[in-house]
Parts: C-alpha cells; structure tokens; sequence
C-alpha cells in the first residue's frame, strides 16, 4: 500500500513539474513576442567613414525560409514566433551585416532590419525577432540576409528558429539559410 501511494505522489510531482516548466515555455514564448528583445542586442552599427572605407573581399546573400503560421487542418493554424539568429563562425576576424530584409508569403518586403551596416564580432552572434502575433509574413515568410568581410573568413549560420506554445503542449523547429548569392574578389 505504501509502495502505491509513493508511486502516486511521484506522479503527482512529475506532472506538477511538467505544468511548471510548460507555464516556464509559455512565459518565455510571451517575453519574446518583443521586436526589440533585450536578450538580442544589436550589433554595433559601423559609422559613415568607416561604410566608406570598407575594403569587401567576400560576402553573401542567404535566403532563410521563416514560418509565422503552420496550417494545420481541420484545426486552425499555429502561430508562431521567429528568431533569426546571425552567427559569425569566424574566430579571428568580422563580419559586417549590410542588410537584413523580411518579406511575406507573396515576395514583398515587409521591413528591413539593419538601418546602417552593422560588425558582427569574431565568434558573435546578432538576431531578430518577429512576435507571434506578428502576421505581416505569412505562412510562407522569408528572410534575405547580406553580409561582407575585409579579410577571408569562415562563413556565417544563419538559422531561423521558430517557436509556439498552446496550453502545455509546444512546437519549435530550425530552418537554415541557403546562400543565394556570393560576392568575391
């Protein structure tokens, strides 16, 4: 008989530990509906003079597929919330990123990002977010990232993570960047 109850109270602390991490999801799901994330700082912009000066060796453009809805039938679809995450892999040298374009399931710009290019430090990272509630992009939206370097380098991931939550059920996957374009020498 005790052996039961304790197997009880045990399944009882797993699903009150299940339900605290799920509402843990469901809280940090709603801290990142922000578009200006305090946990994503920007990069540091690059002034004037030195846009002026940049010697470019190497870039790209990379196309990254971004869902803000998953169609599901005949239950409504599941918004979700983006993070574009910029990563340089390069450990000596930086990266600049010149812009960073959202647009929607038809191909039109929705906003760009990157007002003034921007140096990604050897080895950081720099993101974006668009909130959940954000539906300006569509089930099919997409990102266009460009990026240079002054010096040959490792080049970036770039990801795009999508993230939701309904009660304590939860869904999250990674879609990565496909280079579309390259700048050399």
């Amino acid at each position: 008989m005790c052996s039961k109850i304790g197997l009880s109270f045990q399944r009882l602390v797993g699903r009150m530990i299940a339900v605290g991490l799920a509402g843990l999801v469901v809280l940090m799901a709603a801290c990142s509906d922000q578009n200006t994330n305090p946990a994503i700082p920007p990069a540091p912009t690059l002034s004037a003079d030195a846009v002026v000066d940049l010697q470019v060796v190497t870039g790209q453009v990379v196309f990254i597929p971004a869902y803000s809805e998953v169609i599901s039938i005949p239950s409504p679809g599941l918004q979700l919330s983006t993070t574009l995450a910029i990563h340089n892999t390069d450990p000596d040298d930086p990266i600049i990123v010149t812009s960073v374009r959202y647009y929607d399931t038809d191909g039109n710009l929705v906003r760009e990002y990157v007002d003034s290019p921007s140096e990604l430090r050897p080895l950081a990272t720099t993101g974006f977010v668009v909130p959940a509630d954000d539906n300006s992009g569509g089930w099919g939206a997409n990102f266009l990232v460009e990026w240079v370097a002054e010096q040959p380098v490792y080049e970036p991931v770039i990801e795009a993570v999508m993230v939701s939550t309904r009660g304590t059920e939860g869904v999250s996957f990674i879609s990565e960047g496909r280079v579309v374009s390259e700048q050399r020498p």
